[in-house]
């Protein structure tokens, strides 16, 4: 028994290795361009987030709420967000009104408050999976047009779109900084618990040393990349109308894009008359 316990702790730790994370981060970054939800105009994607990203925030009726979490959470399998993501989202969301709701006990409430927190854990909740769906579904040059369309900054939209393009640079430059650190120096033994220990607070040392180095060279990379762009006439570009114009004729709304917009505006009507009724 306790060797099976010690493989599966083994294989458990080897799933959350460095690769693995790289690849679930970089998979829902990346990965999803063949999914119902990345082949929809980026312009109706940040309409409809704009809409289950902020109206939540201001409604509290609990069927409503429902009704919105149940949109985005089937927009989310859609959108195949990586499981990483998805356990990162559970993880952070229930568990903070778990620890609100023990506080509320603790401090002389009773079960009255579960009702306000299930609102609160709806309205996160919904936002949250909103912002996963729309941003897994879009690639950055996507993202950047449609920002450009809705007549953002140039800059702003770039800005938005390299900071994605930047994100596989800067993985692969933490693990080889990561690499460089475990190569000079020697690990504790961890076959002990207080090995273990010990084997913990040196990888968290490692981690954060390892963050100024990651920060220089990833800001050596990213002046190469912008005089890159600056030789290749970016600036110009940016604010030339042809070119603006050129590179937002790729756009286009089709049947697929008003009918996903029609199937959420039925939703969410039929969740408001329900509500009406009750």
């Amino acid at each position: 028994m306790e060797k099976m316990m010690s493989k599966l702790s083994e294989n458990i730790l080897d799933k959350f290795s460095m690769d693995f994370l790289r690849n679930q981060v970089l998979k829902n970054a990346y990965g999803n361009d063949d999914t119902v939800i990345a082949a929809l105009d980026p312009r109706i994607l940040i309409a409809w987030y704009l809409f289950f990203g902020v109206v939540p925030w201001f409604v509290n009726d609990l069927s409503f709420l429902l009704a919105s979490f149940a949109l985005v959470m089937v927009t989310t399998l859609l959108a195949r967000v990586a499981g990483l993501v998805l356990f990162l989202f559970a993880l952070g969301v229930f568990s903070q009104t778990g620890y609100l709701f023990l506080a509320t006990l603790l401090f002389g409430g009773d079960a009255s408050a579960v009702a306000p927190l299930l609102v609160l854990t709806l309205k996160v909740a919904t936002i949250s999976l909103a912002s996963v769906t729309v941003f897994s579904g879009l690639d950055p040059d996507r993202l950047s047009n449609g920002l450009m369309w809705y007549g953002c900054p140039e800059r702003l939209s770039f800005s938005i779109s390299y900071a994605y393009r930047m994100l596989p640079m800067l993985m692969e430059e933490f693990q080889n900084v990561l690499l460089s650190y475990r190569l000079r120096g020697s690990a504790p033994d961890h076959d002990t618990f207080a090995g273990k220990v010990r084997y913990l607070i040196y990888q968290v040392k490692i981690i954060m040393e390892s963050f100024y180095p990651l920060m220089l060279n990833t800001a050596k990379r990213s002046r190469t990349t912008v005089e890159a762009l600056e030789l290749r006439g970016y600036r110009y570009g940016a604010t030339d109308k042809a070119v603006r114009k050129i590179k937002l004729s790729t756009m286009k709304v089709t049947c697929d894009d008003l009918l996903f917009l029609a199937v959420s505006a039925l939703w969410m009507s039929l969740a408001v008359l329900g509500s009406t009724l009750i």
